[in-house]
């Protein structure tokens, strides 16, 4: 019996709501979970692969100080273009799935609404995060990235050792910029012996 009214009430609720629209909010959940996991899970994978990189290089061209030197900041390189590359794609992937609910015919309106301040939410974060890596590479970091997400922010610089100094200075940039507090700040050291 109580299986059965649990089953009539799960399909009023469906009949009210609409099959489509709750396929299409099941979908942009998914997604959101599954961009998540790529920049969590590629970013230890991708530490990884450089390692790999940068061993067969070494093993290739010799062992002298000047070829790893130029293997350890190509890795350097390839990492931030690869961070950089991923949020991207994340952010564009996340962009299309929102644009999708915001234009569909079928999708209640308050999912609407959410999509498109989701949308605009993305937007500012990726406006606020360019801003921040400006300001932090004008400081004299050679390479930075900034991911915004949750309320929180990290920030991966190239460096061989952050000084007190520096920490205070990106913890200010980011707190300027977004108005993200220091305890929801992450900084990652991206150096030759984490490569």
């Amino acid at each position: 019996m109580k299986w059965e009214r649990i089953k009539e009430k799960a399909n009023s609720v469906i009949g009210k709501i609409g099959k489509k629209t709750i396929v299409t909010v099941c979908t942009v959940f998914v997604l959101g979970c599954a961009v998540v996991l790529n920049v969590i899970l590629y970013n230890s994978g991708d530490e990884a692969e450089d390692g790999m990189k940068l061993a067969v290089d070494l093993k290739g061209q010799g062992n002298t100080e000047t070829t790893q030197t130029s293997s350890d900041s190509t890795a350097i390189s390839s990492y931030f273009q690869t961070m950089s590359l991923n949020r991207q794609q994340a952010r564009d992937e996340a962009m299309e799935v929102l644009m999708a609910v915001a234009e569909s015919q079928t999708a209640l309106e308050d999912a609407k609404a959410a999509a498109l301040s989701d949308m605009s939410r993305l937007a500012t974060d990726i406006e606020t995060e360019s801003n921040i890596e400006t300001m932090i590479l004008s400081k004299g970091f050679t390479q930075c990235i900034a991911v915004i997400s949750d309320g929180g922010c990290n920030v991966i610089v190239e460096s061989e050792g952050l000084a007190p100094g520096e920490i205070a200075q990106i913890t200010e940039i980011v707190y300027e910029q977004s108005g993200i507090l220091p305890e929801n700040l992450k900084i990652v050291e991206k150096n030759t012996t984490n490569t």
